[in-house]
């Protein structure tokens, strides 16, 4: 169920859909949580705030609600990280900056 869709094999994939169609909650849950898998890859952070609105309106899921008031609390690192691109670039600097002065101290 926590990998792509897309790379089940066939089997597979009748499975996950036997299991989904057994338990409502849990297919719910599976939608959310493959919606905010896309939006980490296709980096849509535009979209999270819809998202986090519609898993918290939902009854039936209190440990996802939960989750998601928790990525509210820090909506706009939330958002950053999900539509930046990724960059070490300030830690690098510093990292150098400390390898500099250490190299200065022992000679």
């Amino acid at each position: 169920m926590m990998s792509n869709p897309d790379r089940l094999d066939a089997n597979a994939h009748i499975r996950l859909k036997e299991v989904l169609a057994r338990c409502p909650e849990l297919d719910i849950e599976a939608s959310f949580v493959r919606g905010f898998a896309t939006m980490m890859t296709n980096r849509e952070g535009h979209l999270l705030d819809e998202w986090i609105t519609t898993v918290t309106a939902t009854d039936s899921l209190p440990h996802l609600a939960n989750f998601a008031n928790g990525l509210r609390r820090d909506l706009a690192a939330v958002t950053a990280g999900l539509t930046l691109p990724p960059s070490s670039g300030p830690v690098e600097g510093t990292v150098n900056k400390i390898k500099f002065l250490k190299r200065q101290m022992f000679g």
